[in-house]
């Protein structure tokens, strides 16, 4: 069974960085679909960013050009560079993981059915 730990969440100011990694254990990423998430207080679940195992990898337009997703195989490790942050992007950020789905854009689309969630871990931008 997978099991998926964030880090990295801290609070930041408007237009500053972070990077954000979740460490796997249990099973090893090259056989699933990983990807990140965040929800904001009072909002839906929304998909940023996600790597098939296919390796193509999919951004949110609201990320794209300022986030990005990686992963280092040796430390079964998922990371998520975010730069120029916004306040609006406040949020408990989570990683998943799931080997089923087929491509990278409907698992960030449709994320009901994966399997493996991390705990989340918090992110605050302030102005």
């Amino acid at each position: 069974q997978l099991r998926l730990m964030e880090s990295g969440g801290a609070s930041v100011h408007t237009g500053g960085s972070l990077r954000l990694s979740c460490a796997a254990s249990g099973d090893t990423y090259s056989n699933y679909c990983i990807g990140w998430f965040r929800q904001a207080p009072g909002k839906g679940r929304e998909g940023i960013a996600a790597i098939h195992k296919d390796g193509s990898i999919i951004y949110a337009d609201s990320v794209k050009g300022r986030f990005t997703i990686s992963q280092e195989a040796a430390k079964n490790t998922l990371y998520l560079q975010m730069n120029s942050l916004k306040a609006e992007e406040t949020a408990m950020y989570y990683c998943a993981a799931d080997p089923l789905y087929e491509d990278a854009r409907y698992f960030l689309e449709w994320p009901a059915k994966i399997l493996y969630w991390g705990q989340g871990t918090q992110v605050t931008v302030s102005s």
